[in-house]
């Protein structure tokens, strides 16, 4: 994220959003594919961590937006603290709860679906309450994610440590970039 803060990552696809979207979409799920192909391989690992690369050049947009407004820098703080006790709590509840949270995940991956397709239809509506509804159901979305995930890994329900940590990764990334996101617009002092 800090290289493409400073080189300016995000200025590539500044003039077309749509298109950048549905690069940033094809990059992301042919990383996917790829990582799924090679998971039980140490190219699985090396994948999983140039996918991690790709991310946060992309969420260098966002990083640099909000370190534009005067108190950006303890917002990062903010949403990395909010990010971790979202986590912490969730990872809490997978670990003593009896209950099986895991049924949870198809309905969850319709949730996302529905949110990709928000998202892109967003970038032609240019609604900022379309925008913050989706960015608050990314939040509850992921977070369930991140309970299902770890109940999941627990339960030995996955065994293959680079798609466990590749799930937590995007769904930590993903509340993350969106509690940000929350923050920049209602948190940001601008100048």
């Amino acid at each position: 994220a800090w290289i493409g803060v400073q080189t300016k990552f995000s200025s590539l696809f500044a003039g077309s959003p749509f298109i950048g979207a549905i690069a940033f979409l094809t990059v992301a799920f042919g990383f996917f594919y790829l990582i799924e192909r090679n998971k039980h391989s140490a190219a699985g690992v090396g994948l999983l961590l140039v996918f991690t690369g790709f991310m946060g050049l992309m969420l260098s947009g966002l990083i640099g937006s909000v370190l534009g407004l005067r108190n950006g820098a303890s917002l990062i703080m903010m949403a990395f603290g909010g990010t971790a006790s979202i986590f912490a709590v969730m990872a809490g509840i997978a670990t003593v709860s009896k209950k099986d949270f895991t049924q949870m995940g198809k309905f969850l991956t319709v949730g996302v679906v529905l949110l990709i397709v928000a998202s892109l239809a967003n970038i032609f509506f240019q609604m900022p309450a379309l925008m913050l509804t989706i960015s608050v159901l990314a939040i509850a979305i992921f977070s369930a994610f991140i309970l299902v995930d770890i109940q999941r890994i627990l339960q030995g329900g996955e065994d293959n440590y680079v798609t466990a940590t590749l799930s937590i990764y995007l769904s930590v990334y993903n509340v993350f970039s969106n509690l940000l996101a929350i923050l920049g617009i209602f948190g940001g002092d601008r100048d």
